[in-house]
């Protein structure tokens, strides 16, 4: 069987070396450069590879393609290979095959990266035989080679899921579905919406699925559809038969894995987005036969991933923070309701299509200036003026904290919360995160 594998980053690179030891015949083609470290190991493995270019005749002639999920699917190649009805699949549906672990799938709009590491350290610290994968860490494909644990936590991005077809995740978690990324869809945030829903295919009623209930695309799907696993929704409005509920002070747990509580008191998470996240992580490892004096030990040691709500340095009374990793607004939503301190917030960079209607009422309660930091800053100016006493328009990181610096008083907060994309000033929203860190701590 002859696999062609689309992009050699770090999953189409572990692709390649699993498909490599099940003794298939394979080739990987990258439209750019490789890297010297992928390119490094496709040749200590003998794996046929081009980069800088799609040689059709050779992709053509695969029986499968493993499509890179940054590849959008309306490319020229894609469109071709659909129409010769080849198989397209995703490394994580590949590598799903040649493993006997259980799998732990986390999907939704905001707060996989945060749950997915928190679901891992709760299995791990309890002595779990743990893997970490999907749009974090190594290669699924790559650590399916030698498949040495007994679980996989998996982070799943709609673009991975819209590969999927015969994956089965024992639990699936959905935070939440909220408009990103449309357009690779079409602008139709139901196509979006399906595409997330794809993570509870093929469960059955052996299977546990766990969603925060009062997001509304997911409240309408489950009153629409019977579903076969166990449901555990996770609330801040009610307690639900079987699931969890945060009432501001503690994560109340009711059903299957018994009624219990937990304080969120000097917990390292904070904001009811983070409640959300940690009741979701909970309840999957409940589900994974831990126990809760291990899991309330665990969620104290717990270092979440940078760029989210990270606390960066308090100079001279100020807290800054780095959000940099709020891509949309309700991931700002959620951060403005984190602080009961007056707020400067830095917002801003590329548009993809954002609704500040969400945010507007925290904005007007919470911010006393609003330091809008982008190429193009007109809509988000145009939005707040008049709503907000204090915008400021810059297209410069370190002219936006000045002006950040300027206004902020001792008790106040000064966060990054960009509710945009980065690429236009910035690589990513880790370079963009990052340089405000660097920033921060020179004004030390």
């Amino acid at each position: 069987m002859k696999i062609a594998i689309l992009g050699a980053g770090e999953s189409g690179v572990g692709a390649a070396l699993l498909a490599k030891a099940k003794g298939f015949e394979v080739f990987v083609s990258d439209k750019g450069p490789i890297s010297d470290k992928y390119k490094a190991i496709l040749q200590e493995n003998r794996i046929n590879y081009e980069e800088n270019q799609h040689t059709e005749a050779s992709i053509l002639d695969a029986d499968e393609i493993i499509k890179s999920p940054g590849i959008p699917n309306k490319t020229e190649l894609i469109l071709k290979l659909i129409s010769l009805k080849k198989p397209i699949i995703s490394e994580i549906e590949f590598a799903a095959r040649f493993t006997k672990a259980k799998l732990i799938a986390i999907t939704g709009s905001n707060g996989k990266t945060t749950t997915t590491l928190l679901t891992y350290h709760l299995l791990k610290s309890a002595g779990k035989k743990v893997g970490l994968a999907g749009n974090i860490g190594e290669s699924f494909a790559k650590q399916v080679i030698n498949d040495e644990f007994d679980y996989f936590v998996l982070e799943l991005s709609s673009f991975q899921l819209d590969n999927m077809y015969d994956f089965h995740a024992n639990i699936a978690i959905l935070l939440n579905i909220t408009p990103d990324h449309l357009d690779r869809y079409n602008y139709d945030f139901k196509l979006y919406s399906e595409s997330k829903f794809r993570v509870l295919q093929n469960m059955t009623p052996n299977d546990t699925f766990i969603c925060f209930q009062e997001s509304e695309p997911i409240a309408n799907y489950l009153i629409d559809n019977t579903l076969p696993p166990n449901l555990f929704p996770v609330s801040l409005e009610k307690t639900p038969q079987k699931g969890a509920f945060f009432d501001g002070k503690r994560m109340n747990f009711t059903g299957d894995f018994g009624d219990f509580a937990i304080s969120v008191d000097g917990l390292p998470l904070r904001g009811k987005h983070n409640a959300i996240n940690m009741m979701c992580a909970i309840l999957a490892a409940k589900g994974s036969d831990i126990a809760i004096e291990q899991i309330e030990l665990a969620l104290k040691t717990f270092n979440n991933a940078p760029h989210r709500l990270e606390a960066v340095a308090t100079i001279e009374g100020v807290d800054f923070v780095n959000d940099s990793k709020a891509t949309n607004v309700d991931s700002v939503f959620y951060a403005l309701g984190s602080f009961e301190k007056p707020i400067v917030l830095i917002i801003g960079g590329v548009d993809k299509g954002n609704d500040y209607s969400q945010i507007e009422d925290l904005v007007v309660r919470k911010v006393k200036g609003l330091v809008c930091m982008g190429v193009d800053n007109s809509k988000l100016i145009q939005y707040f003026e008049g709503k907000i006493d204090l915008i400021l328009d810059t297209k410069s990181l370190a002219e936006a904290l000045r002006m950040a610096t300027g206004i902020a008083s001792k008790g106040d907060v000064v966060l990054l919360s960009p509710a945009c994309a980065s690429f236009d000033l910035f690589k990513n929203y880790e370079d963009r995160g990052t340089k405000f860190r660097e920033a921060v701590l020179a004004l030390k």
